[in-house]
């Protein structure tokens, strides 16, 4: 690999810095918005499911004693 002195290597930053299209005001709020939907919605499911199995485990406990 190639080295590269820091004005150059900071010269090339700014490059492809230049070159990142950066998302508008509304997609990121859309991608906030769904992303805070989609973990709620896992949050539910996850609770669910431990709920339940919870409630089998305390069901075999029960057969136990």
């Amino acid at each position: 690999m190639a080295r590269v002195n820091p004005g150059e290597f900071f010269r090339q930053v700014r490059a492809e810095t230049g070159k990142v299209v950066w998302p508008t005001r509304r997609e990121t709020l859309m991608t906030g918005l769904m992303v805070v939907i989609m973990t709620s919605l896992l949050g539910l499911f996850f609770f669910g499911v431990d709920s339940a199995f919870s409630a089998l485990v305390r069901g075999l406990l029960s057969l136990l004693s």
